[in-house]
């Protein structure tokens, strides 16, 4: 990597710079060109605009730096670990960066989304730029009332300092500094310069979080406010016939009762009385014939993968060939149940519904997306509809969809009052855009004792793997290669579930090789060595990943995880797995107690490049495994008729505190630009335990959750 980088800003196509009414000076920065250039600042603000960036930053004439992050935080700790990004290059210290939530401004920022652990991928060279341009134009403004060459002149901790050994506080030379050009190029710094980046950080909301200060969706109260709560359809393809809604009337508190579509909606001035006042609707559903069983779900992708309507996703070399010569083939069969979320923040949103526009404010990872939706809904203009993001206690994906604000916004809009629906934990559960139930079934060629041939096939509800996993490992590493996709449409809705796809598939592909490492007779560690060393060879345009770096990452597990000499008493599992941009390998480590396997340590290695806020960082890993571990063993959520058969926590079963093992977590060192942790750390840790388990008892579990399998599993004594 090069000591510095330069970045090129053309002051017509981006910028706007002007000092605050106040004294200081604001930046903002959005990425390219195609930003939109007609975007007018507030009276107090101006902005640089670069596409598919969002934050902006103020410094004040006492020097302290405000930092507004337009990305939703949803507890993956991007709104302390973007704006250290632009705090490192402004070189400014971090005791003096406030930072504030933006709202939505589709005005001025693109990509205002928390998802697909993006967030500080897709931001890492615009915040660089941001900082660095805003600390040139300090050291500029602070050179020329010095009368001194720029050049001459560097910055510490929040000071200009001059070849005199003179220096200027930022604050003091703010306003002067928006009022000039804009400099063309930037310098930024090396990587090994860091003194921001690297360091850990505490979460810049932590105090509000613990001292239960107004943070969440659910703190959010507005004058006037009523509280509305839904009753839905109980199962899915049923509609509303009728109700009756005198008893819900008579509850205490409360107001409204109104039908929108096929749900009716309890308002009420307090959420008592709104639940109150739902559970005592007499409402009468369809009964269609079709609704939907696990049972008949389990029976169709069986056939599905016993069919031939598939599609293919990719097809490298003659896998028909390759099974025809094989000297041994294996094939094995993985199936996931459904799953809800589980967000601890049950669901939650504010409306208020005018003549003079649309406010929404609440938790929500898609807040541009979801103006849009209401604004179409309602027939308004998008511009008419502001959103306010809060902090979201869980999202897991469950809040990239709209359909929350949606019920807010049309019940609003019915009853002319500023409504919040807050949902039950039951209402979470039972009306959720759930994980799809999978099956997926592979099979492998062996000849000569190498793996000669790979298909994949997945059999899914509702929506298949998306484009890129066909291109992710063990592409290029196996000749003959094929994956093929069906689906079964539901009426159940389904969506992204954290780590989307990869979630389950991480632990069919991975408990698989572990599977075919022992029929060859190979150390699973080595079998993915080798696999990922014939790939350097049989790279295209296609493939996602770098077998390199994946390479790293299993070694340095295998070193730290002390992989093939574990303790006695002790038994190890293995999975490696590329996700989301990012490396994981996992060792697990399995004991007997009471005849049973238990998980007691999972070691993790992770390459996502640079580490940002290592204490973050290693949160999000270590939460992503236990989430993986948590769903793996006992995750289940089945249908009869329609109808989730769990609604809350003490029929649907959570991983327990007494329950998750030591998570130690080791990062790659790295100058390469950082990638996604939110969700990389869970598809391998289901394989690992799994795998571990089959090392502890000598039994292999294929179907998710493990619980089930374990029950009639025993340790060997």
């Amino acid at each position: 990597m090069r000591s510095t980088t330069t970045s090129t800003i053309k002051r017509r196509d981006f910028l706007r710079v002007s000092a605050l009414t106040s004294g200081g000076m604001l930046i903002g920065i959005n990425f390219f060109s195609s930003c939109k250039p007609d975007a007018a600042p507030a009276v107090d603000i101006s902005l640089l605009n670069f596409k598919d960036f969002n934050a902006y930053l103020r410094i004040a004439e006492d020097g302290y730096v405000t930092i507004f992050s337009p990305n939703p935080e949803i507890g993956q700790g991007v709104k302390t670990a973007m704006p250290m990004i632009l705090a490192e290059e402004l070189d400014v210290e971090w005791g003096k960066v406030i930072v504030e939530q933006g709202k939505l401004n589709t005005k001025d920022f693109d990509r205002q989304t928390a998802g697909g652990s993006q967030s500080i991928r897709q931001s890492w060279d615009t915040l660089r730029q941001t900082g660095a341009t805003a600390r040139q134009m300090l050291i500029n403004a602070a050179a020329e009332k010095w009368g001194v060459d720029p050049a001459t002149c560097t910055t510490s901790k929040g000071y200009i300092l001059n070849a005199k050994g003179e220096k200027l506080d930022y604050g003091s030379v703010a306003t002067e500094a928006a009022a000039l050009e804009v400099p063309e190029n930037v310098a930024l710094k090396d990587p090994k310069d860091f003194t921001i980046i690297g360091t850990s950080a505490v979460n810049v909301d932590l105090d509000k979080i613990v001292t239960g200060k107004p943070l969440f969706g659910l703190d959010y109260k507005r004058d006037n406010m009523v509280y509305a709560s839904v009753l839905r359809p109980p199962a899915f393809g049923q509609t509303l016939i009728k109700f009756d809604d005198t008893a819900a009337k008579a509850v205490n508190g409360v107001q409204q009762v109104l039908q929108f579509g096929d749900k009716i909606a309890v308002l009420a001035s307090n959420t008592w009385a709104a639940f109150k006042g739902k559970n005592a609707l007499q409402a009468t559903w369809s009964d269609p014939a079709d609704l939907e069983s696990t049972e008949d779900h389990n029976r169709i992708l069986t056939e599905i993968l016993d069919g031939n309507r598939f599609d293919t996703r990719r097809d490298d070399g003659d896998i028909d060939k390759a099974f025809t010569e094989a000297d041994q083939v294996l094939e094995r069969t993985y199936h996931s149940p459904f799953l809800p979320h589980n967000c601890m923040e049950p669901m939650n949103f504010f409306a208020h519904v005018t003549e003079k526009g649309v406010e929404l404010a609440g938790p929500i990872q898609t807040p541009e997306s979801t103006a849009r939706r209401v604004a179409d809904l309602l027939g308004r203009d998008a511009a008419d509809v502001s959103v306010e993001m809060t902090r979201q206690g869980g999202g897991f994906g469950r809040r990239l969809y709209s359909d929350i604000p949606l019920e807010a916004a049309e019940i609003s809009d019915k009853s002319g009052l500023p409504v919040k629906v807050v949902y039950t934990r039951e209402d979470d559960m039972s009306a959720g855009i759930y994980r799809p139930s999978v099956k997926y079934r592979i099979k492998a060629s062996i000849k000569d004792g190498t793996v000669t041939g790979y298909h994949l096939k997945e059999a899914a509800i509702n929506g298949n793997m998306y484009g890129l996993i066909p291109n992710f490992f063990p592409a290029a590493a196996i000749p003959n290669f094929r994956v093929s996709t069906a689906n079964f449409q539901s009426k159940i809705t389904t969506g992204a579930w954290r780590a989307p796809y990869t979630n389950f598939l991480g632990f069919a592909e991975q408990a698989f090789f572990d599977e075919l490492a022992e029929l060859l007779g190979k150390d699973p560690v080595e079998l993915r060595i080798d696999l990922l060393e014939q790939a350097k060879n049989n790279l295209d345009d296609r493939i996602q990943y770098s077998p390199e770096r994946m390479i790293e990452t299993i070694r340095l597990v295998a070193e730290k995880g002390n992989w093939g000499k574990p303790p006695k008493g002790v038994f190890q599992g293995f999975a490696a797995y590329y996700s989301h941009n990012t490396y994981v390998a996992e060792v697990a480590e399995v004991m007997s107690k009471n005849g049973k396997p238990v998980v007691t340590k999972i070691i993790a290695a992770v390459d996502c490049g640079i580490v940002v806020n290592p204490t973050g960082a290693r949160n999000q890993v270590q939460g992503g495994v236990l989430d993986g571990l948590g769903h793996a063993m006992y995750g289940d959520l089945r249908f009869i008729n329609g109808k989730p058969q769990s609604n809350n926590f003490n029929t649907y079963r959570l991983i327990r505190i007494q329950e998750t093992p030591q998570v130690e977590v080791h990062f790659v060192p790295s100058e390469e630009s950082p990638t996604g942790l939110g969700e990389p750390g869970l598809p391998p840790a289901a394989a690992a335990v799994a795998n571990a388990i089959k090392a502890s008892t000598g039994q292999r579990v294929y179907d998710i959750p493990f619980f089930n399998s374990l029950q009639d599993i025993k340790t060997p004594s």
